[in-house]
């Protein structure tokens, strides 16, 4: 017969392997965790603008091309992004809006990764800004993060950030309190560390019923900046699903010029 201590010992055994094994488990997939391409998937040619970089090609939509201004939009890690093409003609008259699918988003291809994200984002501004004036940009959920990136290091005019994160890896910790996140995330997405030297005007759209990311994260956001944003809460809003939202579109279209009436 097993002494108590023993069958004790053999338990925590079996727990600490099962909890490492969690843990590999999560450091291995931890990208089909974060990105959702499969519903987001078009056919090429339904698509109209192509990019090539770094062995991939990139495609989307761009919409009143012959404008001066640029807008650049980056979407959630589940969003079709064609969806905004109606909309956003109507609400951005005098700008010409670049709507990108990410890696193995839409009829992009590649595998998604943040490193991926980023060094795209940064390609098309480059192609962008050689053909239009002014570039203004707008991130959402996960594309806050890309747009913070581009933000640091290119010549952002004005930045909107839409239900916005310090750091993905944060937001993961939150959701995941037993998993050590910090240690395992690959693709941080670390905004308030990137947004620390940007200087152009910011607004960040926060949802007051946001059950995804954590109102301290995107006030460790704010308080981050290092000068002070302009900031709008749609009370009544959760994560998704405000575009409709009188609030949302006037606040985009007071904040990035756009006529009124709109």
């Amino acid at each position: 017969m097993k002494r108590p201590w023993t069958a004790l010992l053999g338990a925590l055994s079996l727990g600490a392997l099962g909890y490492a094994a969690v843990c590999a488990w999560t450091f291995a997939y931890q990208r089909d965790l974060v990105y959702f391409p499969q519903a987001t998937r078009v056919q090429a040619r339904d698509t109209d603008f192509v990019l090539r970089h770094d062995g991939e090609t990139l495609r989307g939509w761009v919409l009143n091309r012959d404008a001066d201004r640029a807008l650049l939009y980056f979407g959630g890690n589940a969003e079709a992004v064609e969806a905004k093409r109606e909309t956003f003609a109507r609400w951005f008259p005098e700008h010409a809006v670049y709507l990108m699918a990410y890696r193995g988003y839409g009829a992009s291809t590649g595998s998604p990764s943040e490193a991926a994200l980023v060094a795209d984002a940064r390609f098309l501004f480059d192609v962008v800004s050689s053909r239009h004036g002014p570039v203004d940009v707008i991130g959402r959920s996960l594309g806050s993060g890309v747009a913070s990136q581009l933000a640091s290091s290119r010549p952002v005019q004005r930045l909107v950030l839409v239900t916005p994160f310090d750091s993905l890896a944060a937001v993961g910790q939150h959701h995941y309190p037993w998993l050590p996140v910090q240690w395992l995330a690959r693709d941080r997405y670390d905004s308030a560390r990137h947004l620390a030297s940007y200087r152009g005007d910011v607004l960040v759209i926060r949802a007051g019923r946001d059950a995804l990311i954590p109102a301290e994260s995107t006030q460790a956001l704010v308080d981050a900046l290092p000068r002070p944003p302009r900031v709008v809460v749609l009370e009544d809003a959760g994560h998704d699903g405000f575009d409709a939202s009188p609030a949302y579109a006037g606040s985009l279209r007071d904040f990035l010029g756009a006529p009124a009436g709109n």
